[in-house]
C-alpha cells in the first residue's frame, strides 16, 4: 500500500521497466483525448474541463496523505555519481523521478503542471513565477532575432509593452498590431516565413473582445505560424487548444488562484515545446529562471479542483448584473449580452454551462465619472474594491485607461477601443447576489444625487 501511494520515490538509474506510473507532465494525460483540429471546420470542444481535471492523476502524500507532499528541496541527491552525468546529458529525467535542481524541474510544480494540462486539454504544461514570465518565455522560445509577431492591438498593458518596446530592443523581434476581429487584416499582416507567432487574448483585456480562435488558427497554420492565446480572462469558459491554438498561457494569479494572494503563470502546449523550453543549454525556462516556488504550487493545486464552481458563480453574477445595468440605461460591455459583437461567436465555442465570463465593463464616458462611480461603490456601499487584477471573491474595479492599460499611449488606447471612462469590473461571489445589486443601485443613486 505504501509503495502504491508514494509516487515520488527515488528510482534506480538502471530501472527501465517501462512503468509510467510516475510519468509527469511530459506524458499526455487523459484530458488530451480532446485534441485540436487544425485542418477542418469542426473541432472537439464539448469536453468539460472539470471532467478532464478529475481524470488527471491524483498525487498522494509521501506517507499516503490525500494531499501531496511539498517537495521544498532546491537540489536533489543521487545514489551513484554516474547518475548525475546521465541526468545532465538528458538521459535520465523527471519522467523517471530523477531531479537535478528546482529551477529546472520540481515534483510539486510538475504536479500543478499536470493539472493545468488537463484543464486546457494539452499534452503538457509548465508553471512559472508570473503570467508575464510565461508570456515572455514562450515568445522568446518561438521567435529569434529578426522574426515577426502579429498581435491583437487590444492586450493587457504589460504584454503590449513587452511586444512594442522590450522585445524589439532586447531581441530584435518586431510586432505588427492588428484588429484581431478583422480576419483579412490579420491575414495581410502575417508574412509567411518571417512571422512566427500570432498572439491574441481569448477574451481581451479590458474590452472583452472574443477571439475567433478556430478561424485565426486555421489561417495562421496555413502560413506556418504558431497561435499563442492568453486565456487568463476565461479559464473553464474557453479551451483555446481544443479550438486550434498551439499554446495557451495564463496569469494563474487571477481566476485560477482566486485569492488575490499568489503571483503565478502557466504555459500549456505540446510536450515537444515544453521540453525544448526546459533544455539545459538554451531553454528560456531553464536559462532565464522564471521558477515557481513549490509551496505556491501546492497552494494552487488545492484550489484548481473547485475552479469550475467558482467560475460558474462569477459568470452567473456577471450575467445578471450586466443585464440589470443595461436596463438602467448604462453602457455595458459584456459578451453574454445579445448586442455584444461576439455574443454569437462565444456562444458557439464556449464550454457548456460556464456562461460568458466573470468580467464586465461599464463605459462611464470620462475618467472623472468612472472614478466617482468607483468611489461610491467602494466607500459608500461596499459593493467592491478599487484594485487591479481579477478573479477575487470580492468584486474588483479599475479604470483601465489610467491603470492596467496605462503602458499604452493615448492613440494606442483609442485604437484598442479603451475609453477614458471604461471601468473594468471583475465580479465576485461573496455575499448574496441581491445584497450586492442593492449596493450597486444605492451607489449609482448617490452618484446621480451628488451631481444634480
Amino acid at each position: 500500500m505504501a509503495d502504491t501511494l508514494t509516487n515520488m520515490k527515488r528510482r534506480s538509474a538502471d530501472d527501465n521497466d517501462g512503468d509510467d506510473s510516475t510519468a509527469l507532465v511530459l506524458k499526455k494525460s487523459k484530458a488530451g483525448a480532446a485534441k485540436a483540429v487544425h485542418e477542418h471546420d469542426e473541432w472537439e470542444w464539448d469536453v468539460d474541463p472539470a471532467a478532464s481535471l478529475a481524470n488527471a492523476r491524483h498525487e498522494f502524500g509521501e506517507h499516503g496523505g490525500v494531499n501531496m507532499s511539498i517537495e521544498a528541496s532546491a537540489t536533489f541527491t543521487v545514489m551513484e555519481a554516474e547518475t548525475m552525468r546521465r541526468m545532465f546529458s538528458g538521459e535520465l529525467g523527471p519522467e523517471r523521478d530523477f531531479f537535478i535542481y528546482s529551477r529546472h524541474f520540481n515534483p510539486t510544480v510538475l504536479n500543478l503542471g499536470r493539472q493545468m494540462a488537463a484543464l486546457e486539454g494539452t499534452e503538457a504544461a509548465y508553471c512559472t513565477a508570473s503570467g508575464m514570465s510565461a508570456i515572455s518565455s514562450v515568445l522568446m522560445q518561438l521567435c529569434s532575432s529578426g522574426d515577426h509577431v502579429v498581435a491583437s492591438r487590444t492586450l493587457y498593458g504589460g504584454t503590449h509593452a513587452l511586444l512594442s518596446h522590450f522585445l524589439p530592443r532586447a531581441s530584435n523581434i518586431a510586432t505588427t498590431f492588428v484588429d484581431a476581429g478583422d480576419l483579412e487584416e490579420v491575414g495581410r499582416a502575417m508574412v509567411e516565413g518571417r512571422t512566427k507567432v500570432l498572439y491574441v487574448e481569448a477574451m481581451s483585456n479590458p474590452t472583452l473582445h472574443v477571439a475567433d480562435i478556430p478561424a485565426l488558427s486555421r489561417m495562421a497554420h496555413q502560413k506556418g505560424v504558431k497561435v499563442v492565446v492568453d486565456n487568463t480572462f476565461a479559464p473553464m469558459v474557453l479551451s483555446p487548444a481544443r479550438l486550434g491554438a498551439d499554446v495557451v498561457v495564463h496569469s494563474v494569479s487571477k481566476f485560477i488562484s482566486g485569492g488575490a494572494d499568489i503571483i503565478a503563470g502557466a504555459i500549456c502546449g505540446p510536450s515537444s515545446l515544453i521540453n525544448s523550453m526546459m533544455d539545459l543549454h538554451q531553454g528560456p525556462l531553464m536559462i532565464l529562471g522564471p521558477t515557481m516556488n513549490a509551496k505556491v504550487a501546492f497552494e494552487l493545486s488545492a484550489r484548481i479542483p473547485h475552479l469550475s464552481l467558482r467560475m460558474k458563480e462569477h459568470c452567473h453574477r456577471a450575467m445578471v448584473f450586466a443585464t440589470r445595468m443595461k436596463k438602467l440605461g448604462l453602457k455595458v460591455i459584456y459578451p453574454g449580452l445579445e448586442d455584444h459583437p461576439q455574443h454569437a461567436l462565444l456562444s458557439s465555442i464556449a464550454n457548456k454551462d460556464y456562461g460568458f465570463g466573470g468580467i464586465l465593463c461599464l463605459d462611464m464616458g470620462t475618467e472623472e465619472r468612472a472614478n466617482r462611480l468607483m468611489h461610491h461603490l467602494q466607500n459608500y456601499t461596499q459593493f467592491g474594491l478599487m484594485a487591479v487584477s481579477l478573479g477575487y471573491y470580492e468584486t474588483l474595479m479599475s479604470c483601465s485607461g489610467s491603470s492596467t492599460s496605462s503602458e499604452m499611449n493615448a492613440e494606442e488606447r483609442e485604437l484598442a477601443g479603451i475609453s477614458p471612462g471604461l471601468v473594468r469590473m471583475s465580479i465576485g461571489y461573496s455575499g448574496t447576489l441581491e445584497q450586492r445589486w442593492t449596493q450597486f443601485e444605492k451607489a449609482l443613486a448617490r452618484m446621480h444625487h451628488t451631481t444634480n
